[in-house]
């Protein structure tokens, strides 16, 4: 099917999950402790993307769900083109050509854009909303070349502008990589303007994390000044105090943050007031927290540690945020399943979804108890953690290999 608007031939489906443990704290008191439950929308059983994006498309006041050559239509889930479509099959022998999405209005004119990384190393690209009008997005090449399997749009300054962090590689020069980060010039339809956070890479000297397949990237505070470092699976690169205006690469730390992660977070697991790093397993099984210690050799060391080493495999993404309102930022992730066909730990097992309930223990310490929300879904390389539908508790919205779900917090009535 090719026209732009298509409707679902089979209903997006609701159910209930099962009350899953845990509790909504509360602040003044005035409310019992209700346990997190889960209704989980089916919004299409089909493969189109592993990333995924929500907003308000159409300005009608709902949000609406993106997934790279499509945007599905709240509340009754009606497909749009985006750009051409694909059949990507059930996944088993390849990929989509959305590896990540984000919603965001590039061009300043009201509406929400939509910005996509397709297969690593290929470019970026942004798609213009039409404002209304039906037809394909015009499409706009951010830059020629998007490198490391965990891109990010994030508000890498603090400023309330987001900006997409990656490496890249010149063109015709694949043993070459760059740490960057892009935000649109005074044209956006015209290829971003390109900030380097790393050197280029130089004979014998690549720069982890910016080639075609690097795993592993993150941002966040590392070393306690207020800025948000971007970390790699080798080390950090440190944000200088002049911010957007750095001519010049920033400072890099060597560290070791495992091999094949995901998303890499700033996350003071054992609450002594520096920030640890939490990153989980793009191809195997593995959790892990790695506990910032005293400097050595100018740099802090970091230490590995264990979190989950085999409960769920391929978990190819990893957010923090507050999912029972307790002021603990809580881990959600799961399987992204058929990462790489059967080829990988696990690849058969339940798609299963994620949340790691946070709590305090007596030594002061974070503790992580896993929830189960759901064993038919996953996550992707990358998803949303946000408030969906508007009721104050954060939802979750994946599109991976098994299809495209949303994941509503449902509170029960308290007195």
């Amino acid at each position: 099917m090719t026209g732009n608007s298509l409707r679902l031939g089979i209903g997006a489906v609701a159910v209930l999950v099962a009350g899953v443990q845990g509790a909504f704290a509360t602040r003044d008191g005035g409310e019992e402790p209700a346990p997190v439950s889960w209704k989980k929308t089916t919004i299409e059983a089909k493969f189109r993307s592993e990333g995924v994006a929500i907003g308000d498309v159409n300005k009608d006041g709902k949000n609406d769900v993106l997934v790279g050559d499509l945007w599905y239509e709240a509340p009754t889930w009606t497909r749009h083109e985006i750009r051409e479509h694909g059949d990507y099959g059930d996944g088993l022998r390849g990929y989509s050509r959305c590896m990540a999405c984000w919603a965001g209005d590039v061009n300043g004119d009201g509406w929400l854009d939509e910005i996509v990384v397709g297969f690593p190393g290929e470019p970026a690209y942004w798609y213009e909303n039409p404002r209304g009008q039906p037809g394909r997005w015009p499409e706009h090449e951010i830059w020629h070349s998007a490198c490391n399997e965990t891109p990010l749009y994030t508000d890498l300054f603090g400023d309330g502008r987001r900006v997409l962090v990656m490496g890249w590689q010149p063109k015709g020069k694949d043993d070459e990589g760059r740490m960057a980060w892009f935000s649109p010039g005074t044209d956006p339809a015209t290829p971003w303007e390109m900030h380097a956070v790393s050197e280029p890479s130089a004979p014998g000297k690549p720069v982890p994390g910016t080639f075609r397949f690097s795993h592993g990237l993150g941002a966040g505070d590392l070393n306690g000044d207020g800025r948000s470092d971007i970390l790699c699976t080798e080390g950090w690169w440190e944000q200088p105090p002049s911010a957007r205006s750095a001519s010049a690469p920033w400072a890099f730390h060597p560290a070791k943050f495992g091999d094949s992660v995901a998303n890499i977070l700033a996350y003071d697991a054992n609450r002594d007031g520096k920030s640890d790093a939490i990153a989980s397993c793009a191809h195997q099984y593995g959790i892990w927290w790695f506990e910032q210690g005293e400097p050595a050799g100018g740099s802090p060391a970091f230490v590995k540690h264990d979190l989950f080493p085999d409960l769920v495999s391929e978990t190819h993404a990893l957010i923090a945020a507050d999912i029972n309102g307790d002021g603990l930022d809580d881990l959600i992730t799961g399987k992204r399943f058929w990462s790489h066909g059967k080829n990988e730990p696990g690849s058969d097992r339940p798609a299963k979804l994620y949340w790691f309930e946070a709590a305090r223990r007596p030594d002061g310490q974070v503790s992580f108890t896993p929830r189960q929300i759901d064993d038919q879904s996953g996550i992707g390389t990358q998803f949303v953690v946000e408030d969906f539908n508007g009721d104050g508790a954060p939802d979750i919205v994946v599109s991976n290999k098994k299809g495209t779900y949303l994941f509503e917090q449902v509170r029960p009535r308290t007195r």
